[in-house]
């Protein structure tokens, strides 16, 4: 039997999305090894930025009404420069052109679109330097390379924008049509895109997916769909495949599916793909392996959390299963993705930001769920959340050896949901035992375990950076909402890291029930002093969204708000409509914690008064001026 698993278009581009290599080495341990891998997404974007693709988005934009937008019209009116110039671009970005730096460092070469307007605003924001004399503020005296892969990424921005304004406003380097999956409790729209002749890039998609079909004869397509702007990729895909004269076998599974399709009742879904998984996606997939290799009757397949459809219904099939422990689902394969062909994009000269799309990173599970699961926010009552189990560090070393092999890369991305501090002890003292020349960053809840003598090990195992989520950055909210740190304990753990070299990022969360414009204002003068201290290198701030798979769905009396009406509809659920009487404008507010946070990263704003960032008047700060500085001493 013949499976192929694919990434779907839009992912990313700078590495291969985990779950597709995971789930081969999985099927490899159980005899399934004539198992290939494409990353369609990748593909996707390599044939936009290659002067065949930029021609034909070219002539797109000449059969459609005039543009009027700076993107396209820069591309029309230099598109020679820019054929000549973006394939050279592309295999800079992907280290097999690395002279092309000094040439691209001039400024003369590249055409300069509207992304590169940034530039003049940060050299203003530096009005000490001269000319380019910001530039050493972020890549250093003889920072070549780095420069230039910041400038390269502003060209190919440029031309992803132009197709985005002229070509087709759903697409994005990271997601494609997003829109009409986001909490889509009909599946309509999806429905009517996907039976429609489709824009330029779901020309290419359709091309794409029947180039796959030729080259690999698969008997089983699978398909990842992590988030909303991978769904209709996935979709177009599977549908384009199975309308073939192969006709594959299709599924698909992923975080998007686990967390938005459990309720799915629209038979209409099963016009593109065969069947639909829930949740960790081996046994589901292993068992409809199994059936279909042994040629079982549809009646008398037996299923693991396996949506189908039956007599015109969708059916949710689910026999009894014991899932892998972490420890026995394998280590990834790599077999047939072109390594070397992912693009190390810069799209922000800071050093933290640029670690999510500026390396091809080896992406590793080293447990599953996350081990405090108590956060009322969040979808803890999701398998993938809500049950942690842990693989052995001897065991996740030797995967890491073995993924260094097949990949020639030794840098890391641990992808867990929060990576357990003693976890994280075990697996460095573990990879310094074993003289494991890695680099490495993670995801960590930032709680007092994570103290100067482990960050230390940390460092010295070659963790170079650790995300975690500040949410509000408020005490009493964050009592409210049980995420199981304090103000001062997660200060004490940025600083620690911080002061081992290991760069911090935060997430950050506005707009909680219960909050007032005060405890904003406090939030932001407290994440101005991590900043201002270097114990907080980059941050990012989200709305927050109540989902239905979150405790506080089920208790929304505790957090002063009352739930609204669903929209009716047989497709997807997620966030829930809810309304909070005396609610403060969180719009403007959000628009000023944004505005803010963009400098900060910068270095730039940070000794003035937080209030003077938001649109709105807010309360000056009640946090101390001398909070973060006297907690971390």
């Amino acid at each position: 039997m013949r499976i192929l698993l694919v990434i779907p278009p839009m992912v990313q581009v700078n590495a291969p999305y985990a779950a597709a290599p995971h789930l081969a080495g999985f099927l490899h341990r159980h005899g399934y090894h004539d198992v290939r891998l494409a990353d369609a997404s990748l593909a996707l974007a390599l044939h936009l930025f290659s002067r065949q693709g930029v021609r034909e988005v070219c002539r797109t934009l000449k059969r459609t009404r005039t543009p009027t937008h700076p993107s396209p019209l820069h591309l029309l009116a230099n598109r020679t420069a820019i054929e000549n110039a973006v394939e050279p671009v592309v295999r800079f970005l992907q280290g097999r052109n690395p002279t092309l730096a000094n040439r691209i460092v001039t400024r003369q070469w590249l055409p300069k679109g509207p992304r590169f307007d940034v530039l003049a605003g940060l050299a203003q924001a530096f009005p000490g330097t001269r000319g380019d004399g910001w530039v050493r503020h972020y890549f250093g005296a003889s920072g070549a390379q780095d420069q230039a892969a910041y400038l390269a990424s502003l060209f190919l921005d440029d031309l992803v924008d132009a197709v985005r304004e002229g070509v087709d406003p759903r697409f994005d380097l990271s997601r494609y049509a997003d829109k009409l999956a986001v909490s889509a409790t009909s599946f309509d729209d999806l429905d009517n895109a996907l039976h429609s002749g489709g824009s330029l890039i779901d020309r290419w998609i359709d091309d794409l997916s029947d180039r796959l079909v030729r080259e690999h004869r698969p008997d089983v397509a699978g398909f990842t769909v992590p988030f909303p702007g991978a769904l209709y990729g996935a979709l177009r895909m599977s549908a384009r495949m199975r309308a073939g004269h192969r006709r594959p076998v299709t599924v698909l599974g992923g975080g998007y599916i686990n967390t938005e399709l459990r309720e799915l009742a629209d038979p209409r879904v099963f016009d593109h793909v065969d069947y639909i998984t829930l949740d960790a996606g081996e046994m589901p997939l292993l068992r409809l392996l199994e059936s279909l290799r042994r040629k079982r009757s549809v009646a008398k397949l037996r299923l693991v959390r396996t949506f189908r459809r039956r007599n015109r219904r969708v059916v949710l099939e689910s026999s009894p299963a014991v899932d892998p422990s972490p420890a026995q689902t394998g280590t990834p394969s790599f077999d047939g993705l072109a390594m070397d062909h992912y693009l190390a994009m810069t799209e922000v000269p800071n050093p933290m930001a640029r670690l999510w799309s500026s390396g091809c990173w080896n992406k590793l599970l080293l447990s599953r769920g996350c081990y405090w699961h108590r956060c009322r926010f969040c979808d803890t009552a999701l398998d993938h959340i809500g049950r942690y189990r842990a693989a052995p560090a001897a065991t996740l070393v030797r995967r890491m050896e073995a993924m260094m092999e097949q990949t020639g890369r030794t840098g890391f991305h641990f992808v867990d949901e929060a990576a357990a501090p003693g976890l994280l002890r075990r697996l460095a003292s573990t990879i310094i035992r074993r003289g494991l020349p890695v680099t490495w960053w993670g995801n960590i809840r930032f709680e007092p375990a994570f103290d100067p003598d482990l960050a230390r090990l940390l460092e010295r195992s070659g963790c170079v950076a650790l995300t975690g989520g500040l949410e509000c950055a408020e005490a009493r909210l964050l009592k409210l909402m049980c995420k199981g740190i304090t103000l001062e304990g997660a200060t004490r753990a940025m600083a620690a890291l911080s002061g081992a070299g290991i760069l911090v990022h935060a997430y950050l969360m506005y707009g909680f029930p219960t909050q007032r414009e005060a405890e904003t204002s406090d939030a932001l003068e407290l994440v101005r002093q991590l900043f201002a201290a270097g114990f907080l290198q980059s941050a990012y701030w989200h709305r927050f969204a109540l989902t239905a798979h979150s405790p506080m769905a089920h208790d929304p009396e505790t957090f002063g708000i009352r739930l609204l009406p669903r929209p009716a509809g047989r497709f997807a659920v997620n966030e829930i409509p809810y309304e909070e009487p005396g609610m403060p404008d969180h719009t403007g507010l959000g628009e000023g914690l944004r505005k803010a946070l963009y400098n900060y990263q910068f270095g730039i704003g940070l000794d003035e008064d937080v209030r003077a960032w938001f649109p709105i008047p807010v309360p000056r700060p009640r946090i101390p001026a001398t909070f973060v500085k006297r907690t971390s001493s």
